[in-house]
């Protein structure tokens, strides 16, 4: 219930008035006359006294406060002149939106923060992996135009690892579009119905001979599995899948053993990809899908990643309505899940 100025006069002038009249009626003398004139008088001086006690102490500051409000064009100040003048409280009212509008703009200033700490971070990374490849394909070259070049050997040897060199810088530019692509949603998806276990072979296939070169053994589980239809975008999902194999070629260890296990549920398959390497420390698992972040710095670059790989793999996936998870073991392996809708009938048809 809410209350105007004058009636709040009003109820504390007839109280005022009744205790008065009540009083002077226990008065020896007094009479009826004396007490509708006290009574009269009393009503009219309460209500004037207390209406403009209240207008002057405490809505005409609580309305100076609002226009000042209004003419600082806060838009997110969410509170009408009429509610807050009408206001049991509007001291309190107005104290409540103005605490609640100063949480709200101090979580936005916190975050952007976060932001350009996270910006000055990304710049940071950027330009030393983007120096890396470039500072090293200098050297290579600039030894060749000093003259190493007239020893053949020496010529393939350097062309060769300055090659390698801008393959990387390469690979990191495209991963560095494709991850500002989908994170700012210009990387479209294209969902059709899709055979995941069929994908999973092909890239079986794709990265058979890196594997073979550890030792390592690819298998998909079940063995008995036909089919799982599902419905995602193909080359993203295909690149999900190449991502996290590959890594668990690179990272796991020699003649160990990658699983790409796919298991039917309800409403959706669970795709799981788990190796049995060296694991990764608890400390590391909550960042492990940050850009540029790595555990081993120095392998990482010696076996070709960027640093991008598992960021690019959590935004396809969330694109996708789905979220990566991992759970990961020291000396025992590590297992990254994620999940797909069954393939859609309508796009069947």
């Amino acid at each position: 219930m809410s209350f105007s100025p004058r009636t709040i006069a009003f109820f504390l002038a007839v109280l005022i008035t009744t205790i008065t009249v009540v009083f002077l009626s226990f008065v020896p003398g007094v009479t009826a006359a004396m007490l509708f004139v006290v009574g009269v008088s009393c009503l009219f001086g309460s209500f004037f006294f207390v209406f403009y006690t209240i207008d002057i102490l405490v809505f005409r500051e609580v309305e100076q406060i609002y226009k000042t409000i209004q003419k600082m064009k806060i838009r997110d100040f969410d509170i009408s002149r009429k509610s807050l003048i009408r206001s049991v409280n509007p001291i309190k009212r107005l104290n409540s939106e103005i605490s609640t509008y100063v949480t709200r703009k101090q979580q936005e200033i916190d975050e952007l923060k976060k932001m350009e700490q996270f910006r000055r971070e990304f710049l940071a990374d950027v330009s030393h992996e983007l120096k890396t490849p470039i500072f090293a394909a200098q050297g290579f070259i600039h030894t060749l135009l000093d003259g190493a070049k007239e020893d053949p050997k020496v010529l393939d040897r350097f062309l060769n690892k300055a090659a390698k060199s801008l393959d990387g810088l390469d690979a990191l530019v495209r991963d560095l579009v494709t991850l500002s692509q989908v994170e700012k949603g210009d990387l479209k998806m294209h969902f059709e119905n899709i055979d995941i276990k069929h994908i999973t072979e092909d890239i079986f296939e794709q990265l058979e001979s890196k594997a073979q070169s550890r030792g390592v053994t690819l298998k998909i589980k079940p063995k008995d599995m036909q089919s799982a239809w599902v419905l995602a975008d193909k080359q993203r999902i295909s690149q999900v899948i190449t991502n996290l194999v590959d890594n668990a070629i690179k990272y796991g260890k020699e003649n160990g053993k990658i699983i790409v296990e796919i298991e039917e549920e309800k409403k959706y398959y669970q795709i799981s990809v788990e190796d049995d390497g060296p694991g990764i420390a608890p400390e590391h698992l909550a960042r492990i899908f940050e850009r540029f972040y790595r555990i081993d710095k120095s392998r990482s670059r010696e076996t070709g990643g960027t640093g991008l790989g598992l960021a690019i793999v959590k935004h396809i996936l969330n694109a996708h309505h789905s979220k990566i998870s991992v759970t990961s073991k020291i000396d025992k392996g590590t297992r990254f899940t994620f999940k797909l809708p069954f393939a859609s009938q309508e796009l069947s048809r």
